[in-house]
């Protein structure tokens, strides 16, 4: 009973944060927003997606006819920062933020591992791969190919997933050590693949390692929306399989006694957890720290059991995304640092103080 009422605590301080960080994300830049504003901008932005039907009736009530007024007295260069800027930016952060932090808690889950992270299978390497052929290629984001970089980095991460499951074993059986070996040679070489791309990138170069330190400059409703489905499709699956994930945990063979199908669930679990993460990986470029502290971080403060540790580590996630964008356009402004490089500042420290604190469990 205490630790229900603790865990709800932190869904609560965690929904709580998140909202605050999504508020700060959209009002804090070069050009402050006031929150009056703002929540003006948006609750517009709902009522003109209405029906026409809905609109003439909640004006015959005397609805928003105040809103109506005070979106006459807000800039339109505030409008359009906020929806068109801003809005789509922090929406995409959080969901990256989201994906990273439900896939790193189930790597730790699957490998048995706190330290695993959403990477530890070459998914990282694949994407660096497709997006720096991309980038090397010329493809530049313009309507017509505004995706090829993102579509590239996603095709090579689901790529090394592929060759990764090659490689692990034959047959229907492949261990999560045999895995884990096999992601470790695949992202190794991947790497120094990328490194060749980036020694051959020419006037790319600044375009490839910047990439590489991951961001969200640039990221529009298109970004959000191919976002959506890997995330909800993604998620299902590991939710779906959240007791499996828990009997993993104990070892495949203690699993396999109370009922589980290992191969099928780690099959799964693993493929649902790579799409995730390359479906992030496409969207924000590379950005580390996430899936490794967030899912360690609430398995410190409410348990291992994954039926409570996915949905923490996904909100989690989602606000330490939101707070860290946040922080890299502010902190130097005008010049916007890289997330990536602010996610592994602010969380190392933090993750060795939890190790400080408390043994890996």
């Amino acid at each position: 009973m205490k630790k229900t009422r603790l865990r709800a605590g932190i869904f609560l301080a965690l929904g709580v944060a998140l909202i605050i960080a999504l508020l700060a994300g959209i009002a804090i830049g070069t050009v402050p927003i006031p929150l009056k504003d703002l929540f003006s901008i948006i609750v517009s932005s709902l009522w003109r997606m209405l029906p026409e039907t809905w609109q003439a009736s909640m004006l015959r009530l005397g609805l928003f006819q105040k809103l109506a007024a005070l979106m006459e007295e807000i800039p339109e260069t505030w409008q359009a920062i906020v929806l068109r800027l801003r809005l789509p930016r922090v929406l995409a952060a959080m969901l990256v933020g989201s994906a990273l932090g439900l896939s790193g808690s189930t790597m730790q889950g699957l490998f048995k591992n706190p330290l695993a992270d959403p990477f530890i299978i070459g998914v990282s390497s694949g994407a660096s791969v497709g997006a720096a052929a991309a980038m090397l290629l010329g493809l530049a984001w313009t309507k017509a190919g505004a995706f090829a970089i993102p579509l590239a980095a996603f095709a090579g991460g689901m790529g090394s997933l592929l060759l990764v499951y090659s490689l692990s074993g034959s047959g229907g059986r492949r261990s999560t050590l045999s895995l884990l070996l096999a992601g470790t040679a695949v992202s190794t070489f991947l790497g120094a693949v990328v490194a060749l791309l980036t020694f051959f990138s020419g006037e790319q170069l600044q375009q490839v390692v910047f990439w590489m330190m991951g961001g969200f400059s640039g990221r529009n409703w298109l970004h959000v929306l191919s976002m959506l489905p890997w995330l909800a499709a993604g998620g299902a699956v590991i939710f779906w399989h959240a007791r499996d994930l828990d009997a993993l945990s104990l070892g495949e063979e203690q699993a396999h006694y109370m009922g589980v199908n290992v191969e099928k669930a780690k099959g799964r679990l693993l493929a649902a957890a790579a799409l995730l993460a390359a479906a992030a990986v496409s969207v924000s470029g590379l950005i580390g720290f996430v899936g490794l502290v967030v899912p360690h971080a609430m398995r410190l403060l409410g348990g291992p059991s994954h039926r409570w540790l996915l949905p923490a580590s996904a909100l989690a996630g989602a606000v330490f995304m939101v707070a860290s964008d946040l922080l890299a356009r502010v902190a130097l402004a005008p010049v916007e640092l890289p997330v990536g490089l602010v996610t592994a500042l602010v969380g190392g420290p933090f993750f060795l103080y939890l190790l400080k604190k408390r043994k890996v469990t």
